[in-house]
């Protein structure tokens, strides 16, 4: 069986790990463009993840059986599309679909119509609409938290939570005048009222008509520990059974997972693949932040070691509309991923320093060491290259278990530059 993965950083790497672990089959294993990490299992393919021309001829010229995509932006620019076209199977929805995530526009919109528990919203089309709808005080008080998002892909980093009006107000500036994050992705930003409680992932399968649940995750998006600094791309995560207790979790797939599908295909988004919902329990129950259309990362890296059921076959089913019939599977342990970062990181990382202690931690067992952001230099030493670096992830009968697994495997691990959370798995 070939399988090509695509995408370059930790969750791709923990997908194709993923895959070499749990499938019974013989498998061929590409992933594009991937990452020197990656390439220690796979065959790594110079293709950019965008690329959906040069992906698909590669596809077919390759006789690959099932592609699996990782990152949000492929599948916004259409990959499924242009796979399907050549008859090629791949697990992920459609770019109307994908429009669930790209356009936080449209997921918002798709909420309100379908009944959908979220917080209140207005979208503006300007940064002087914007700073209108804050003056008008329509989310409370100047001294009122408001949540700005830009409408497009952002990479985890177009999210401001600001704690007052002001705020808020230079938020819009910096989205949309001085383009942090791209003016495209802020041509429209979203304000939100800001709800309050404790967040929670909750992450399914689905082939358009069942779906499978995966474990539920907590991440911790701000760079610093307890829960300070700007966001990011993710620092951690854990699977526990604390996240969501069994009586939310039945609320939430109520109130939330089946309308959500249901509203997909009242929508005949054909929506297929990996479904991410970003939750915050709020006292009123939960709510829906945000979807993606894909693994969060590094929600991955700690939900697939768990896993025991045959991952190719899950990928197969949603491709092939079987998901109803194919056996999902998980241990009953804790998890947890602690991310490391290059100094900089998430503003402008450095890179290109040299990692110590990476070979010496892979030894040890019960500790997966997915790559991020590393390039191995010709004499063999491991370089950092990128602004998340390492995910450092361990599954154990406690969640307590599992961290200490990780922070040990971390005080073996060192470069001129290297943070994280001391914090992850904590409640804050």
């Amino acid at each position: 069986m070939k399988i090509l993965v695509i995408g370059s950083g930790g969750r791709e790497h923990a997908l194709c790990w993923a895959l070499r672990k749990t499938t019974h089959a013989a498998v061929e294993l590409y992933c594009a463009p991937g990452n020197d990490g990656i390439a220690q299992l796979a065959r790594c393919v110079p293709l950019k993840a965008t690329d959906t021309t040069a992906l698909a001829r590669f596809a077919a010229d390759e006789r690959i059986d099932l592609t699996v995509v990782g990152s949000e932006a492929p599948l916004a620019v259409g990959l499924v599309d242009e796979f399907a076209a050549h008859g090629l199977a791949v697990a992920g929805p459609r770019a109307t679909a994908a429009r669930l995530e790209a356009s936080k526009v449209f997921a918002k919109e798709f909420m309100a119509r379908h009944r959908i528990p979220t917080a209140r919203f207005r979208v503006a089309e300007s940064a002087a609409e914007a700073r209108e709808i804050l003056r008008r005080g329509e989310f409370g008080a100047a001294d009122a938290a408001v949540v700005v998002k830009a409408d497009g892909l952002a990479a985890g980093k177009g999210v401001v939570v600001a704690q007052t009006r002001a705020e808020a107000e230079a938020a819009v500036g910096e989205l949309m005048e001085a383009g942090r994050v791209g003016l495209d992705a802020a041509r429209r930003v979203v304000l939100e009222e800001a709800l309050t409680g404790r967040e929670a992932s909750l992450l399914l399968w689905t082939d358009g008509q069942d779906y499978a649940l995966m474990p539920a995750a907590r991440d911790h998006k701000r760079v610093g520990e307890g829960d300070t600094g700007p966001n990011t791309g993710g620092m951690g995560a854990i699977t526990a059974p604390d996240v969501l207790d069994e009586a939310t979790l039945g609320r939430a797939v109520r109130e939330i997972v089946e309308p959500t599908l249901a509203g997909a295909q009242s929508d005949r988004l054909d929506f297929r693949g990996v479904l991410f919902i970003g939750l915050m329990l709020t006292p009123q129950g939960p709510q829906v932040l945000e979807y993606n259309v894909r693994f969060g990362d590094p929600e991955a890296q700690a939900i697939l070691v768990r896993l025991q059921s045959d991952l190719a076959e899950i990928f197969a089913a949603i491709a092939h509309t079987r998901l109803g019939a194919t056996p999902v599977a998980w241990s009953d342990d804790s998890s947890a991923c602690v991310v490391l970062a290059a100094r900089g990181y998430p503003a402008e990382p450095e890179t290109g320093a040299r990692i110590n202690g990476l070979d010496e931690a892979a030894r040890r067992g019960g500790v997966q060491l997915f790559h991020a952001g590393t390039r191995r230099a010709p004499d063999g030493t491991w370089l950092t290259n990128g602004g998340r670096v390492l995910g450092v992830t361990a599954a154990a009968p406690t969640l307590e278990r599992a961290l200490a697994d990780c922070y040990d495997t971390i005080r073996l691990i060192n470069w001129d530059g290297m943070h994280y959370r001391r914090d992850v798995g904590r409640k804050q």
